[in-house]
């Protein structure tokens, strides 16, 4: 494999096609913001926006102008984007919204801390695009309001009757140790090393069970697996993103022993995940084979994909395991085959067991401008990098 090629290869994918498809058709130049709901050919069929998406692709535009290429028309929406949503985007309180409407007008409570992740991700990045004192302040004062609500993130919105069963999710400290170091040019230095901390701790040791080989998505309070539905749940893409997360810190804190754990937890969760009858990840599974609740359980999803082939080329990386080079050609193979859309352009995002494409959409509630070009930035960077230091050909 010539891994200099590989990465050429990701980077004209993502500047000949994935960037130009969200310029093209995602703009809402009469309100501000983004249209994420794209029909196959990038036709708007919903005009809602959803606020994980719009300051993910704000976070995309800024992280693209940052890392890939100076261009100013990568700016100026990232720029357009945010301000629409600081105009709309909050409540009193000063928590994001879930979503709004085209015009702005709130439509869904901010019930959800993702919202406020994503936010903090997208205007720290502006500010370093900017050094614009409003994003960066706008970043910190979102981040603590995150620490504050992250024991109880849904607040007065959990439904849940927590007296008679109290879960907590890996979601927030998965998402965590992402985030602590996409804005550690903002936060003292004890404070990057207590969330990591944390983060890394949550991951390793509450969610992730030895015994198993898995990481689970829910555990009761005291960090013990429960015996339902959501105590059961495992999500395979949740497991792999992760571990590239925690791998990033573990290269950060020079610690080659977590970062040997991490790819023998990924290897476990993607021979776990990995459908032997069809190929691909499954989305949803009972960790004791039971059927799962979700309806969905076995599509096959682009963001798994992607973030899996990240976990095993970084793997590969980082301890030359022949195992994660393997896997990660596997991963590649299957997403230009199935997932890429040479006729119109983008991914596909949904794709039945089988690998059809089960709809046509590009983007929609939950898929946006921000898995498949992060996921291409890293792929190229990881290639170039094994290219620099030690050009492998097989």
């Amino acid at each position: 494999m010539n891994f200099k090629d590989r990465a050429n290869f990701y980077i004209d994918y993502l500047k000949n096609d994935i960037i130009p498809f969200w310029l093209n058709h995602s703009l809402d130049k009469e309100h501000g913001g983004f249209f994420t709901c794209l029909d196959r050919d990038g036709k708007i069929f919903d005009t809602d926006k959803f606020m994980w998406l719009q300051h993910r692709q704000v976070w995309t535009l800024s992280m693209l102008y940052n890392n890939v290429e100076q261009n100013p028309v990568y700016l100026e929406v990232a720029k357009q984007g945010a301000d629409f949503l600081l105009a709309h985007g909050r409540d009193k309180n000063g928590d994001w919204y879930f979503s709004l409407d085209k015009e702005g007008n709130p439509l869904t409570q901010p019930y959800n801390i993702f919202s406020d992740c994503f936010a903090t991700m997208a205007y720290a990045q502006l500010f370093k695009a900017t050094a614009e004192e409003r994003y960066r302040d706008i970043a910190k004062s979102t981040f603590l309001r995150i620490l504050e609500r992250k024991d109880n993130p849904k607040g007065s919105y959990n439904k849940q009757v927590t007296e008679t069963r109290s879960l907590k999710g890996f979601s927030l400290p998965m998402i965590l140790c992402n985030l602590v170091l996409e804005i550690e040019h903002l936060l003292p230095a004890d404070q990057v090393e207590e969330v990591l901390h944390y983060g890394v701790n949550e991951v390793m040791n509450v969610f992730y069970k030895k015994e198993l080989g898995v990481i689970v998505e829910n555990v009761d309070q005291q960090g013990n697996l429960h015996d339902s539905f959501d105590g059961r749940l495992v999500n395979p893409g949740h497991g792999l993103e992760s571990m590239w997360f925690v791998m990033d810190i573990a290269k950060k804190w020079g610690d080659q022993k977590l970062i040997e754990q991490c790819v023998q937890i990924s290897l476990q969760t993607i021979e776990y995940g990995w459908d032997a009858k069809h190929e691909g990840i499954f989305y949803f599974l009972d960790m004791k084979g039971y059927p799962p609740q979700q309806l969905e359980w076995n599509q096959k999803l682009w963001w798994v994909h992607l973030e899996a082939a990240i976990a095993m080329l970084k793997g590969y990386q980082l301890t030359q395991n022949p195992e994660c080079l393997a896997w990660y050609q596997r991963l590649h193979n299957y997403i230009w085959k199935y997932f890429v859309d040479p006729a119109y352009g983008e991914m596909f995002g949904y794709l039945t067991r089988e690998g059809d494409a089960l709809l046509p959409l590009k983007g929609g509630k939950w898929k946006g401008f921000f898995h498949t070009p992060r996921a291409l930035y890293q792929l190229a960077t990881i290639a170039n990098e094994i290219h620099n230091m030690q050009p492998v050909r097989f």
